[in-house]
């Protein structure tokens, strides 16, 4: 009786540590709540169309591409190949992200009829061959790693593999903007000018040491506009699409330079990877318990997607909060409200995003607050908001 009971009593473990460390990481200052806004008084009807028509056929594709890999690692754990651990990996990797190929093609389709995808399909295909060499160098490397914890370790296998699991995210966290990033990508130090300008002028009256500024040409592949801080200690990095300083004005780019800003104030990479440590070792505990004694490495791959799925979901949430404070951060820095506004409005029309999803889904899916909150948010913190 006691056996039947371990691998739900891991799983709901491993649920209940990822809901208490969302709860421990979650802001607490730094927020306000954004005022009800109708997305009809910033969009147009045709506007809302167009970016339904897109936006909800595009989610029920990349809905179809994750059905698809969950049907085929489902066969290779019904089958799994015959290989040593390494070369069992990298045929993991490799059957999981090429099974799918046709629906990811068809859903670059649709984005290269509305305008948002540029690269040529050529470039597509070098992207596609570069990131199946890499993921499978990182099957082979998770293949071996893995099983060799298993064989070794026996049961207790999870203590050291979660170990080693977070360390090699963090490794990642720092290793990519210098090795993976530049194999897709151009980047360049932000050159004299408003940006550079506002960066420093901002970072400065904020205290922070924000290290590299740069800029990259994410307009090889679309018309879409974003940003991010990615890296650690000495890899640290804020970057910019030179799409976004190319066809927004200054002082939007100043309120998303801000944005940024506020994650390396609030050091949100590092409280990331500090989730990522308190939520692994349960979770590796349950895929344990799932996979069973002397798993196959598809059996492993599964039971970390399967257990996976819920502590992501808490993840999404707390990442909405985390978005959220950067945003009460940069209005409160730039106290430009209305560029805020203008700026939302414009970005999710250039990006082709719905402003306002259905609640359930993006309480499911979104990373963000939706483009509707951002605006509410805005419209409270405006000096003349009460």
């Amino acid at each position: 009786m006691r056996e039947r009971w371990k691998r739900p009593a891991a799983v709901v473990a491993a649920v209940a540590v990822a809901e208490a460390a969302a709860m421990l990481l979650r802001p607490r200052t730094g927020l306000a709540d954004p005022a009800p806004v109708n997305a009809e008084s910033y969009f147009s009807p045709a506007e809302l169309d167009r970016a339904r028509r897109f936006s909800r056929p595009q989610l029920a594709l990349y809905g179809g591409i994750a059905a698809v890999k969950a049907g085929a690692l489902a066969a290779l754990v019904r089958r799994p190949p015959p290989l040593r651990p390494a070369a069992a990996g990298a045929v993991l990797a490799l059957t999981t992200s090429v099974a799918p190929l046709p629906l990811a093609a068809l859903a670059r389709r649709r984005a290269v009829d509305v305008g948002l995808v540029t690269q040529s399909w050529s470039g597509w295909a070098g992207d596609v061959a570069k990131s199946l060499a890499l993921g499978a160098a990182e099957g082979a490397a998770f293949g071996a790693g893995a099983m060799w914890f298993v064989r070794r370790l026996g049961d207790r296998w999870w203590i050291a593999g979660s170990g080693a699991a977070v360390a090699t995210g963090a490794a990642f966290t720092y290793a990519a903007p210098v090795v993976l990033a530049p194999i897709f990508n151009r980047f360049t130090d932000l050159p004299e000018g408003p940006a550079r300008d506002d960066v420093l002028e901002l970072a400065g009256r904020a205290g922070l040491k924000v290290g590299r500024v740069l800029e990259m040409d994410g307009s090889r592949r679309s018309t879409a506009a974003n940003a991010y801080v990615t890296g650690l200690g000495p890899t640290k990095r804020v970057v910019l699409y030179d799409t976004l300083i190319r066809d927004f004005t200054r002082e939007e780019t100043r309120l998303v330079v801000a944005h940024e800003l506020a994650h390396v104030r609030y050091r949100d990479v590092q409280r990331s990877l500090l989730y990522t440590a308190l939520v692994t070792p349960p979770a590796a505990l349950a895929v344990a318990r799932i996979a069973g004694g002397d798993p196959t490495l598809p059996a492993l791959a599964a039971a970390a997607a399967a257990i996976g799925i819920p502590i992501g979901l808490i993840a999404n949430a707390l990442s909405r909060v985390v978005e959220r404070r950067a945003d009460t951060y940069a209005l409160e820095a730039t106290g430009d409200h209305q560029a805020f506004v203008d700026f939302q409005r414009r970005i999710t029309l250039k990006n082709i995003g719905d402003p306002d999803p259905p609640r359930w889904l993006h309480r499911l899916l979104g990373t963000h607050p939706s483009t509707v909150q951002r605006i509410g948010l805005a419209l409270a913190t405006a000096p003349t908001a009460g």
